[in-house]
């Protein structure tokens, strides 16, 4: 009987103290609520995110590239009144100004991150660099390599030669006696600096120059020549017949939208080539 008493006894012990133990967590958690089974905390909370970029056919229509971590869900504000839960994601803007987007991303959670960005709508500005026909001598066309240069009114005809050369086959010849020129007009945008460059060579048989100016619009008296003149070049390198030797016309547009590249020389044979014009 005594081990049958002390049986009950150790089980009324067991009993009573689950149930004190019952009591402390019920009673823990009601101020202190218990996490779900199995759960963890979130050690890795969603970063929001994105870059973007305008189409190329269309600066309005914006592509949004989303780079957020640790989010499986998503919510765009695009601050021109559309929206959209994609992930990534493009918007057409309907007029151009500025724009707050906003991104927030959330995880499966519940926790979430925001990322907002101004952007701005507007049209593109194009450069605009002026175009320079057969600016090598090159293009054999209707003229013999000469066309785009010829001005008839102003001067002689330009020779072409193949040797010497810059670059290419062919270069523009100007004999010493100095009574032939070059000359073409080209558009520009008003009130821009540009610099035209080219190469040219001389002989060293004689002293001489040979000039490269830029004039105001389309010229064909040679009375205007000098009153035309924006800016000149005037070169005398004759270390070498063979070699070319760079020269440059840096000069501003002014209210014009033509202007017109004239070169001539005086007392020695010259070469010149390869012309080229960029907007500084």
């Amino acid at each position: 009987m005594k081990y049958i008493i002390n049986s009950a006894s150790q089980f009324m012990a067991k009993a009573i103290c689950l149930i004190l133990a019952s009591m402390i967590v019920v009673t823990g958690c009601e101020e202190y609520p218990l996490p779900e089974v199995g759960s963890i905390p979130d050690e890795t909370p969603p970063t929001a995110n994105f870059t973007y970029s305008p189409n190329e056919g269309d600066y309005k229509e914006i592509r949004f590239v989303n780079q957020s971590t640790s989010a499986t869900t998503y919510m765009w504000d695009f601050g021109d009144g559309n929206t959209s839960t994609g992930q990534d994601v493009t918007n057409i803007y309907t007029n151009d100004g500025t724009y707050t987007v906003t991104l927030t991303a959330s995880d499966a959670l519940g926790q979430s991150s925001t990322y907002s960005e101004d952007i701005v709508i507007e049209e593109p500005v194009v450069p605009f660099t002026p175009e320079i026909m057969n600016p090598g001598f090159d293009i054999q066309g209707d003229d013999s390599y000469r066309d785009g240069w010829r001005n008839g009114d102003l001067g002689g005809v330009i020779q072409i030669t193949s040797s010497p050369v810059h670059m290419g086959e062919k270069s523009a010849k100007l004999p010493s006696a100095g009574d032939r020129i070059g000359y073409q007009l080209i558009t520009v945008l008003p009130d821009t600096e540009y610099t035209l460059k080219f190469y040219y060579t001389m002989k060293d048989d004689n002293p001489g120059t040979i000039t490269v100016s830029m004039l105001e619009g389309h010229v064909t008296d040679p009375s205007e020549i000098a009153g035309k003149t924006i800016a000149s070049f005037v070169g005398d390198d004759q270390s070498s017949p063979s070699d070319y030797v760079q020269g440059m016309v840096i000069f501003n547009s002014g209210s014009n939208t033509e202007v017109a590249i004239f070169f001539t020389n005086e007392g020695v044979e010259c070469r010149i080539d390869t012309f080229t014009i960029e907007p500084n």
